[in-house]
């Protein structure tokens, strides 16, 4: 088994540069190491990839973290098998390379290709929902490993049966892409304009690829150590999805403090809003600062709340909850985070 470190400082091993130490830290990078890791740890017990979509308490972790640190990937035709620690945009450029389109919309997104279908990861018009055929997963209640199938995994709006619990542990992950070279279909109209071309055309998948980099670069979303605007967990707030039955008195009370037509997309069970607009017609524009700045809303992407230098995770949360409060105070409408919170809360 791998050795067990004691009282790591959790901000060393999150894109937020945030977080107290963990009581005891293992790093496995077989899959028969992860399992002995997992047995062997009790409660509680936190799971750690990229460290890309984590906020984890000031006063750390008291229980185990086990950081999952397998890599490679196999392909077979159109079909691949990859390790659940596998960073995930190395696997994304290697498909890529490799003329196998339908993951390239997801190109420059931190973190490890296990972390993909627990958050049904997306980005520019295509989650991992798209391409996912199955997962292999350690269920700690029964300690078997076993196949999952997408439809087992009830995907919806950035999420899975799999999320917010550590009882099925992702080992691998299939994906079934395309072996033509080209793009899955253009879905993203931001996307396609880049691209010159229609919505629902397809591309070269390095061209793909190179778009999307250089959007997600232009809002502080590739990391970069030294830029600030990428010390962060990505988009905090999910774009909120109103219910058909309320959308008529939602955009009321919008229309009531802002003119023009309000973004709104088809979503399941309803009608999804920009959590980006709401946040700025509520007041909260780019850059607008937390306690003492250090902490701040990304210069880039007012999606983004960032660590400046020197923050604490209580910085952070208080920006959260003043943007959260100051979006539901305005239009009723009320922001939910994206990231796991652990032993912390809005």
């Amino acid at each position: 088994m791998a050795p067990v470190e004691t009282q790591t400082v959790l901000a060393e091993h999150t894109t937020l540069r945030l977080g107290g130490p963990a009581r005891a830290f293992v790093v496995a990078e077989t899959t028969e190491e992860l399992l002995a890791a997992v047995r062997a740890a009790g409660e509680p017990m936190l799971l750690l990839g990229g460290g890309s979509n984590l906020v984890v308490g000031d006063s750390g972790f008291d229980g185990t973290v086990v950081k999952i640190a397998t890599r490679g990937w196999r392909v077979d035709g159109d079909s691949v098998e990859v390790a659940a620690g596998q960073n995930w945009d190395e696997f994304v450029a290697a498909m890529v390379a490799e003329g196998l389109g339908g993951l390239e919309c997801l190109s420059g997104i931190p973190g490890s290709v296990g972390a993909t279908p627990i958050q049904n990861v997306g980005a520019y018009g295509c989650e991992v929902a798209d391409l996912l055929t199955s997962i292999d997963c350690y269920d700690r209640r029964t300690g078997e490993v076993r196949e999952m199938s997408a439809d087992e995994l009830g995907f919806a709006y950035r999420t899975s049966v799999l999320k917010g619990t550590d009882a099925g542990i992702v080992l691998d992950v299939r994906f079934r892409l395309r072996a033509d070279g080209l793009s899955a279909p253009i879905r993203y109209a931001e996307l396609a304009r880049t691209l010159g071309v229609e919505l629902g055309e397809r591309v070269p998948t390095a061209d793909a690829r190179k778009a999307v980099l250089a959007l997600r670069r232009g809002k502080g979303m590739v990391l970069d150590a030294g830029d600030h605007d990428t010390w962060s967990a990505g988009s905090f707030f999910t774009n909120p999805i109103v219910p058909d039955a309320e959308l008529a008195g939602v955009l009321a009370r919008i229309a009531e403090v802002v003119e023009g037509p309000v973004p709104q997309y088809p979503a399941d069970g309803g009608v999804k809003l920009s959590a980006a607009w709401l946040i700025e017609r509520a007041g909260f524009g780019k850059g607008h600062p937390g306690p003492g700045g250090r902490v701040s809303l990304s210069s880039k992407h007012t999606l983004a709340l960032t660590n400046r230098g020197g923050a604490k995770t209580e910085d952070l949360l208080a920006l959260a909850r003043e943007v959260r409060d100051g979006v539901r105070d305005r239009f009723g409408v009320t922001l939910r985070p994206e990231p796991l919170l652990i032993n912390c809360s809005l």
